[in-house]
């Protein structure tokens, strides 16, 4: 669940934030400022501050009724679709899909990412080609409000963070409808069936099933 174990970060322009760390849930109180200053560097030549702290890149396609908040990050080719709302303090990599009335707050989108179809994602780092299917949410916040802890077996790690979603490693699926709740992590390459409701450490290359069960990926 450390940061090396999830995340290519040659697919992400956050690569060198998220290096000063160890685990991926520690970079997000930073994110607004982080985004702020890397707005700052962006060429000119390939990125248009439309408003500010606002850079969205030449290449990249904003519906009309999208609503992009401060600050933020579109990469290149990437398509913000009909009515998707980015709240702000969002980094978005090339080549990701924002769709229909996904709502994004406080995440890294790794390169490829895709949140199509009435998707939530907040305080939460999706790594690359990462990929959640239709009505999939982050649930952010337990619901008696304490702080976010993250559950591996027996293992309990405190993160002090009242507002943590999920970390979805590299090529990561969700499947439809399906709520990750406060303190997800999902290694690399894992997959998880519709409808779940899923919590804690989820390893790599496995597949969560219904009912919560997982099983290693032949």
């Amino acid at each position: 669940m450390k940061i090396y174990e999830l995340y290519d970060l040659t697919h992400s322009m956050a690569g060198d934030y998220l290096k000063t760390f160890e685990y991926p849930w520690e970079a997000l109180s930073g994110l607004k400022a982080m985004i702020s200053e890397l707005g700052k560097t962006l060429s000119r030549e390939e990125y248009d501050e439309i408003q500010p702290e606002i850079w969205v890149h030449k290449t990249a396609k904003i519906a009309p009724t999208a609503s992009l908040n401060a600050p933020c990050i579109i990469g290149a080719e990437t398509e913000v679709r009909q009515c998707a709302f980015i709240r702000g303090s969002a980094l978005v990599g090339k080549g990701c899909v924002v769709g229909n009335s996904t709502e994004l707050k406080n995440v890294i989108l790794f390169d490829g990412v895709q949140v199509p179809h009435y998707n939530y994602v907040g305080d939460s780092i999706l790594g690359f080609k990462s990929h959640m299917g239709a009505g999939a949410v982050t649930s952010n916040v337990k619901s008696d409000k304490s702080p976010v802890v993250v559950k591996s077996g027996s293992e309990t790690i405190p993160t002090g963070l009242k507002k943590f979603g999920a970390m979805l490693g590299d090529l990561v699926e969700v499947g439809c409808n399906s709520v990750l709740n406060p303190g997800t992590v999902i290694g690399r390459r894992t997959n998880i069936y519709p409808l779940s409701c899923v919590r804690g450490v989820i390893p790599p290359d496995s597949i969560y099933k219904t009912g919560g069960k997982i099983v290693k990926k032949q």
